[in-house]
């Protein structure tokens, strides 16, 4: 059987939508550091990109779930991810699709 993607947050969601738009399409849910199973929002494998939208203030993510997330960033650094971090209002800002973007167009895409 299948398995079902998660819902996508409103600023995944936005993005993904924003992604469209510019006809750009990243990897959803991308595992970049088997075994621990640590996924990118989203990623642009070819380009070592990887964006994350940032869930709300006060949650998982400056709770016990912080540490997790430093060493997740730190890992990707060493393997030469470049990885982009964006709270829901930065991507309805439209800074996270500009961003991306402009980093793709520099590679050539």
């Amino acid at each position: 059987m299948a398995k079902i993607p998660k819902p996508l947050s409103p600023g995944e969601e936005e993005f993904a939508l924003q992604c469209r738009a510019m006809r750009i399409t990243p990897e959803r849910e991308f595992i970049f550091a088997p075994p621990r199973k640590w996924r990118f929002d989203f990623a642009f494998h070819t380009f070592r990109l990887a964006i994350e939208v940032e869930g709300g203030y006060g949650g998982r993510h400056q709770r016990g779930g912080f540490v997790t997330d430093m060493e997740k960033y730190n890992t990707a650094a060493k393997m030469g991810w470049k990885v982009l971090r964006y709270t829901t209002a930065m991507v309805k800002r439209g800074d996270a699709i500009n961003d991306v973007v402009e980093i793709l167009k520099g590679q050539g895409l």
